[in-house]
């Protein structure tokens, strides 16, 4: 299992890799196959069928992360601070002790860079380890108007880079890099001495995460231009329920394998 420590050792080396989960079937079959497991409030988009991932709360992050580290014993393990539960000092503090009170996860995600890093050092200063995320960040989404990609001009990247150092700074371990043109997210990297994983942000940072729902094809209502498919999920189980639907359509399952005798 990694650990604060190795994961940091991965700068400027191997990439590190990073996968979302929800529940304990799909964290044990990624357990011990990716460096990280995220926990990630888009499981409000993907699970719940959201238009976004502010609505999801801290009841349900700590019901999804407890069901996460049932399932991936070996597998450092990230949960999501959802929307308001970071506000101030006091409140993410309290927020963060419940996750690590009543989960077994070794980390906390914030979204924020400058803005949040007094919260990330409060947090890190009180043992509580702090992967950081800056970029495009999806709680921003209305106020920001939008998914908007950054580090398009040289103030934005400037400003990007500012933002890694003050996290960086506050005790993070690791920061996400979420829709940042791939200049801009190799800049980042070398500006940091802690590891980036990059998400829509290019192939030169230390890691690389993806929400497993659009990897492996199970999430269909869009495709974001950094998703690469590794499976279509959605259409195996269709053709697979088709084929389960005909079978008993016709008498033929169950067949006398599956069938109880004397």
């Amino acid at each position: 299992m990694k650990t604060i420590t190795s994961i940091k050792q991965h700068k400027g080396k191997t990439p590190l890799t990073v996968i979302t989960a929800y529940d304990a079937l799909f964290a044990s079959l990624f357990d011990q196959k990716v460096d990280i497991i995220l926990v990630g409030d888009s499981l409000n988009m993907s699970f719940n069928a959201k238009p976004d991932t502010l609505s999801a709360s801290m009841e349900v992050m700590l019901y999804h992360t407890k069901a996460v580290c049932a399932g991936a014993k070996e597998t450092f393990i990230v949960c999501d601070m959802p929307f308001g539960s970071y506000t101030d000092e006091k409140m993410a503090l309290h927020n963060a002790s419940l996750v690590y009170a009543q989960t077994n996860a070794h980390a906390v995600k914030i979204e924020g860079g400058m803005s949040r890093a007094h919260i990330i050092k409060t947090l890190t200063q009180n043992s509580i380890a702090v992967m950081a995320h800056i970029g495009l960040m999806p709680q921003y989404v209305r106020s920001e108007g939008g998914y908007k990609v950054r580090g398009r001009s040289e103030e934005d990247i400037l400003a990007l880079i500012e933002d890694a150092k003050a996290v960086e700074e506050a005790g993070a371990f690791s920061v996400v890099i979420e829709g940042v043109v791939e200049e801009a997210a190799k800049r980042i990297s070398e500006a940091v001495s802690i590891p980036t994983i990059g998400i829509g942000a290019g192939k030169y940072t230390d890691g690389q995460v993806l929400v497993w729902s659009d990897m492996l094809g199970f999430f269909q209502a869009f495709q974001p231009k950094f998703v690469k498919r590794y499976l279509e999920g959605a259409t195996l189980i269709q053709n697979a329920v088709d084929v389960y639907v005909k079978e008993v359509q016709e008498r033929r399952f169950p067949e006398a394998s599956y069938t109880y005798t004397k």
